[in-house]
């Protein structure tokens, strides 16, 4: 009885994997189109509030659009997705602007993009946040991120323990399982601490960690004001 049970169990696995394998497989990234916009979505903004114009503010609120919209600013053509739902509290915007920058870039601009893309994907798979995902990898392909690894975060895939695939190394081990723990767990275990601590320091761990809740914040934003993708651009995540 026990072995007809054992026996079972591999039976539903080795279904459950196959199937899986097989969607991952017939995964093809979807274009957004009209059709996919809910009616309450303002199509200059493509969010349920409509881009904020900068003569609407006061002096205050014009100083802070001045500067995230710049021409040296990566919003340098305007403000879009959900900093342009910040730009409703300009002063929120002014604080949390910086730090973005901080985070993903370095306080001189010499941070790992591809590091700090994996972090991002990661964060944006475990939250299975479509919009951020989709932003996000064209970003770490361009920071020369493994087509592997992609793939693993795509699909939700366990973490190998050995060197099978490209690319995939102790620290990138140690980030995915991180940003994972910190997103889905009550608290970061001791074992991941541990080996983030010995990899990062303590500077790069707590910054991992501001990495990981501004995406977070970034995340609830898109929710709370339903950003899409604008028609024409690319789903690149599997449906839930």
């Amino acid at each position: 009885m026990q072995r007809q049970l054992i026996l079972a169990i591999c039976t539903l696995s080795m279904v459950a994997n196959t199937a899986a394998q097989t969607n991952q497989e017939a995964f093809q990234p979807r274009e957004v189109t009209t059709a996919d916009i809910p009616d309450d979505i303002d199509q200059d903004s493509w969010a349920r509030l409509p881009t904020i114009d900068r003569d609407s503010l006061d002096p205050t609120g014009r100083r802070i659009f001045d500067i995230i919209v710049n021409p040296e600013s990566r919003y340098a053509s305007g403000l879009r997705g959900p900093i342009g739902m910040w730009m409703y509290s300009p002063r929120m915007a002014e604080h949390l602007f910086p730090a973005s920058t901080y985070l993903r870039y370095g306080a001189d601009g010499g941070r790992d993009q591809r590091l700090t893309e994996l972090a991002i994907l990661t964060a944006a798979r475990s939250l299975n946040s479509q919009y951020e995902w989709s932003a996000h990898e064209p970003l770490g392909r361009r920071a020369e991120l493994e087509e592997e690894i992609v793939d693993l975060l795509r699909f939700g895939r366990p973490i190998p323990e050995t060197n099978e695939i490209p690319g995939l190394g102790d620290m990138e081990r140690t980030i995915i399982r991180v940003v994972r723990e910190l997103v889905r767990e009550t608290k970061l275990s001791a074992e991941a601490f541990a080996s983030a601590q010995a990899l990062l320091g303590n500077e790069g761990l707590v910054d991992l960690v501001g990495l990981i809740g501004h995406y977070t914040l970034v995340n609830y934003t898109l929710k709370a004001f339903d950003v899409q993708r604008p028609p024409g651009s690319q789903l690149l995540l599997p449906h839930p």
